[in-house]
């Protein structure tokens, strides 16, 4: 169902369901200003949570006392509102805390323009407009601090959403197929009740598994088990997008239900086994490009952590040597450093009923291993560790590597198994160049498996020496600095003089790989003024060096 045909049954819904405007619905015929509207927004919002929903709506299009629909010539891409500010961003600019309200417009009966906001409910705290919590009291809205009920009420409010029961969805909106592999794997999960299993009807199942309550469907049924056609009961765009970005350009949409929706993703991505060679022997390792339990792990971390009242998609990314999951959030409990040893459990879950959901059907675990697994996984295949971006707010990125950055480091696991995760992490750290404390600086000194100065760290000769990469370590850690001396001096009584061009030309390719262009051009700047300072050169005419006669 598109966009346009998911609102407008969405509205004859309302319409129908309510028969007036609600604290989470309201009717405008009309635009009136910029400052009554971003009250409008503070109420719906506030009101939606008093209300337990999800999202609260205000249309523009339709008489708020006959509620005839009518169609609206407002549109908010070309209103101003105070300073000639646009409308929306001087909304986003007065509301608080930040909500991501949408905007969006149909054609109801193909002719009549609505214009709907989206607004999603306030959590944790009210909804403010210039800094005051707005409600509507019968057909009024007003300031909402006078009433300290509905204050605590918001204050209190984080709900699970996706335990919310869907009282206008049935059994009958579930995908037949899904429930046959949700039965499977809970069979897996259970292998005790097996037997029993086969004697329960779908209800039963569903009950059992915590799918539904009590018969009644969940939004979590929805999520899991719905068909395609009920992601309506969400109000929410429910895909898992797969995008496809390297040499070829490629992308599919995956909707409901997401159990099945999973394999699909899985499908998609090009996984085939490639070759490391230790440096011990000529039999090869060989592994897959990506571990299938890593990408389910990820998969169905992102399904389980969502935060769906963003009414965002999980997408997954494909390139020539990775793969990405982004998806809406953020940790819940915790940062993700805390599970990569598989030591803590987390205490809370975003989607607690979908959480355990989600366990009974062996899609995840609720041990803190997830995480822990992927990491192990990655380490007995020699392959980077999965690196987890959290610099952009409410969003959870997950990298995992598909390929080889440093063979040094493959290398090294292969010839050295018992080297311990912990350490594995921080060695993977150096082989990206990220920096690391100077207790874990002091460690991997004191195990002798790096050396080189703090900001230019790298494997040491020792470890070189075992994988037998004496060239490479040495190119890496660079030549004594007498060295680089002697050359310049040489090309001058060669040349009579250089410019710092090229003396440039004449050593960059010579100092270690591990430095930047920037390090390598401070460290010729450095040469040279040791020379200078040791009165051998100096600066000539034309700005050129030249030997300083004796």
């Amino acid at each position: 169902m598109d966009k346009n045909n998911r609102y407008i049954q969405l509205l004859k819904h309302q319409i129908a369901k309510y028969k007036k405007e609600k604290r989470f619905i309201e009717y405008k015929s009309n635009y009136q200003d910029a400052t009554k509207l971003g009250r409008y927004i503070s109420a719906l919002s506030n009101g939606a949570c008093l209300e337990n929903e999800e999202y609260a709506y205000l249309y523009f299009g339709v008489e708020d006392e006959t509620l005839e629909v009518r169609g609206t010539t407002f549109d908010s891409s070309k209103v101003k509102a105070k300073g000639n500010q646009l409308l929306e961003i001087f909304l986003r600019q007065y509301i608080t805390p930040k909500i991501d309200f949408i905007i969006n417009e149909f054609f109801y009966d193909n002719t009549k323009r609505i214009v709907v906001f989206v607004i999603p409910a306030a959590k944790d705290e009210p909804t403010c407009f210039m800094n005051v919590p707005y409600i509507r009291v019968d057909s009024s809205v007003t300031d909402m601090r006078p009433y300290s009920d509905w204050m605590r009420t918001i204050y209190n409010s984080r709900t699970d959403w996706s335990k919310v029961i869907v009282e206008e969805a049935s059994i009958n909106d579930l995908d037949e197929n899904a429930i046959k592999k949700a039965r499977f794997g809970f069979a897996e999960r259970y292998p005790d009740v097996a037997e029993e299993l086969a004697s329960w009807d779908d209800k039963t199942f569903l009950d059992k598994a915590k799918i539904t309550i009590d018969g009644k469907i969940t939004r979590t049924a929805i999520l899991l088990l719905g068909k395609e056609e009920s992601s309506h009961f969400l109000n929410h765009i429910s895909q898992i997008v797969w995008k496809l970005d390297a040499e070829q350009q490629a992308g599919e949409i995956f909707s409901l239900p997401f159990l099945t929706s999973i394999d699909k993703v899985l499908g998609k991505i090009r996984n085939y086994r490639y070759k490391i060679y230790p440096s011990n022997s000529l039999i090869p390792a060989e592994i897959w490009k990506y571990d299938t339990r890593t990408i389910l792990e990820a998969l169905n971390n992102c399904i389980a952590h969502q935060d769906y009242r963003e009414n965002a998609r999980i997408i997954v990314t494909e390139s020539n040597d990775n793969l990405t999951f982004t998806n809406h959030g953020s940790f819940f409990d915790g940062q993700y450093e805390d599970y990569i040893q598989g030591k803590k459990t987390p205490e809370n879950y975003r989607n607690p009923f979908l959480a355990r959901a989600m366990v009974n059907l062996k899609m995840i675990d609720t041990q803190g291993y997830g995480i822990h697994n992927m990491f192990v996984s990655q380490r007995k295949r020699y392959l980077p560790m999965p690196d987890y971006d959290l610099s952009e707010e409410g969003k959870v990125i997950l990298k995992i590597p598909g390929n080889v950055i440093n063979q040094n480091y493959s290398q090294l696991l292969i010839n050295n198994s018992d080297i311990d995760l912990a350490t594995v992490v921080l060695l993977d750290k150096i082989q990206k160049r990220v920096a690391i404390n100077d207790d874990a600086i002091a460690m991997l000194r004191k195990k002798k498996l790096i050396e080189g100065r703090k900001n230019n760290l790298t494997i040491s000769k020792h470890i070189a020496q075992i994988i037998d990469k004496k060239a490479e370590y040495t190119k890496n850690k660079g030549l004594n600095d007498d060295y680089y001396k002697q050359l310049v001096l040489k090309s001058l009584q060669d040349h009579n003089s250089m410019s710092r061009k090229d003396i440039n030309e004449l050593l960059m390719n010579k100092l270690p790989d591990v430095l930047s262009d920037e390090q390598k051009y401070r460290k010729i700047g450095n040469l040279l003024s040791s020379l200078r300072k040791t009165n051998t050169i100096k600066i000539g005419k034309k700005r050129n060096w030249i030997l300083v006669k004796i």
